[in-house]
């Protein structure tokens, strides 16, 4: 039996709806909708538009329902940690953005309670000033957080919007340091206690494959679906959804899920909450089937758009593209620097501060947007490289196989790049790693297919036959 459910994919940039024609043997993704996800700067900050996203989340699934009437189920992901504070059913403010700078407030307050060594031995989670705990402790001081009884993941807030169901899947959930380590996900009731957060902001935990609950009344008029199509939960954390996807047929092998972010790592049964592992700032996270994502974050693409984007504002014609090509045909040296650099994090003039780390660390400056976008290929290579290593030896997996996922497989230069610097092969694809896994978890869950998640990769590998790059020598 072939069935089709409809994937909500919402990225830090852009989001898109897409349906997914699945059953036995069939694997197939269709994209209806796709949409720009632009933050707005007001004077209190860095926003998401949640309201523009959730309009264009519900014409997305009014196009999908003329495409492809009778949907089995819709899934909802998205990027982590942040959120919104609602108090009864209203919004309290557009959700604060994670590059938002007022998360140091929290960052210092949740320190100076509870050094960093005794926190990753509690969640290990790698340490970033937007986690959501930070940011929780940042809404604390301000006052907002007395103001809310609920808060809600963004995922779990669209999902909320469209069912009236309040829920946290456990995947994103993860994301935010507040959750036990190891075995069926809880509520770490006694860090939230120490760290002085109201826990009952926190609502029920989910885990994907589960059904929420249906489409309210408006929803279902407003976008032709029928009322009791169920929502479900995915991997709502959208690597934890990638990660279903990648089309790992042995189990010596990394992932990259390359958009905005680089997230570069292993998928294991247990945590590694190590000193090394937490001297290296690396990440514990859950998984769909309680599996564990161990992975370090990396800026990603996210340079070189924003790259891009401060070039256009003096010629609206630069396109990331020629950039990549000219990139390509650079023969000079370019300086590697560190793509964690933390002054990379905020958005404004990549290539200055880029400019500013190679004046500081006697490096080579770009001399031009060519160059610099190979310098930044180069060390997002590099970094990727250093973080496949570092998670293998901190967790005692052999890995003979690079997997990209996401966007960034698009970068030709960049897969070559980092099979060259890992000297290991790099498998290319899918692109639309997220919105497939999210719709593989729906479509297991509808019983369209069956089988654990290396059934559902091999679906993937059967339906998708990605690019293969082999290490150069160097």
């Amino acid at each position: 039996m072939t069935g089709t459910v409809a994937a909500v994919d919402l990225g830090a940039t852009s989001g898109r709806v897409m349906l997914g024609h699945v059953g036995p043997g069939e694997l197939r993704l269709e994209a209806v909708h796709r949409f720009a996800n632009t933050p707005v700067h007001t004077v209190d900050g860095l926003h998401w538009n949640i309201l523009e996203l959730y309009r264009s989340v519900i014409e997305g699934l009014g196009q999908a329902a003329r495409r492809s009437p009778g949907l089995a189920s819709v899934g909802i992901d998205s990027w982590a940690v942040d959120y919104g504070l609602l108090r009864g059913d209203r919004l309290l403010g557009a959700p604060l953005h994670y590059r938002d700078a007022r998360t140091a407030t929290g960052v210092a307050s949740i320190h100076e309670r509870m050094p960093f060594t005794e926190l990753y031995a509690e969640n290990g989670l790698q340490f970033l000033p937007f986690n959501t705990l930070y940011q929780f402790e940042a809404e604390r001081l301000s006052g907002m957080l007395e103001l809310a009884d609920q808060a809600l993941l963004v995922p779990d807030l669209i999902a909320f919007w469209l069912s009236g169901a309040r829920v946290a899947e456990s995947t994103n959930a993860s994301t935010t340091g507040l959750l036990t380590l190891g075995g069926e996900p809880r509520w770490n009731d006694a860090l939230i206690e120490r760290l002085g957060l109201p826990r009952g902001i926190l609502p029920p935990l989910v885990q994907p494959g589960e059904r929420i609950g249906t489409l309210l009344p408006h929803v279902a008029d407003a976008t032709g679906l029928d009322a009791a199509t169920p929502v479900v939960a995915v991997g709502s954390h959208d690597t934890a959804s990638a990660v279903v996807a990648v089309p790992m047929t042995d189990a010596d092998a990394a992932y990259i899920s390359c958009g905005t972010w680089g997230l570069v790592g292993v998928e294991l049964e247990h945590p590694v909450r190590t000193e090394a592992s937490r001297a290296a700032n690396f990440t514990n996270e859950g998984g769909v089937d309680g599996r564990v994502r161990f992975l370090h974050n990396v800026m990603g693409t996210w340079l070189l758009s924003e790259s891009v984007r401060t070039w256009q504002k003096s010629d609206p014609s630069v396109e990331l593209l020629p950039l990549v090509a000219a990139a390509e045909a650079v023969s000079t040296a370019v300086a590697v620097f560190d793509a964690n650099d933390p002054r990379f994090l905020e958005p404004g003039d990549m290539p200055a501060r880029i400019a500013a780390w190679c004046v500081e660390h006697d490096q080579p400056v770009p001399q031009s947007p060519a160059e610099c976008v190979r310098s930044i290929i180069e060390s997002l290579a590099e970094a990727f490289s250093d973080a496949v290593h570092t998670a293998s030896a901190l967790s005692n997996k052999t890995v003979r196989t690079i997997h990209i996922v996401g966007g960034g497989s698009q970068n030709a230069l960049l897969c070559q790049l980092t099979a060259d610097r890992s000297g290991l092969p790099v498998l290319a694809g899918p692109v639309e790693a997220t919105a497939l896994g999210n719709v593989l978890v729906q479509a297991r869950a509808a019983g369209l297919i069956s089988g654990d998640l290396e059934s559902l990769r091999a679906l993937v590998a059967a339906s998708i036959e990605p690019l293969h790059y082999a290490p150069h020598p160097r």
